[in-house]
């Protein structure tokens, strides 16, 4: 299995949670669920996972409260 680059993103202060998938601009986006936006390039091609509203969507199960915030707001976390 080829390794990624793939990280997650939580900003405490909009309560949104993000998986980036790969770099790149989006063009678009698509709602597959209330609240959860698959992000497009130009291509047509998936950037990123968005989460609105992350602790009330997700509540406990990836503990988001225990995330602590930086400067931005936002932490990075590695997904293996």
């Amino acid at each position: 299995m080829k390794k990624t680059n793939q990280k997650i993103y939580y900003d405490k202060k909009t309560d949104v949670l993000w998986f980036n998938i790969k770099g790149g601009l989006e063009e678009e986006y698509k709602e597959v669920a209330p609240g959860v936006n698959l992000e497009l390039d130009k291509n047509g091609e998936l950037l990123g996972i968005e989460v609105l509203n992350a602790s009330k969507t997700l509540g406990s199960k990836l503990g988001l409260k225990s995330v602590k915030a930086i400067q931005s707001g936002a932490v990075a976390h590695s997904i293996k």
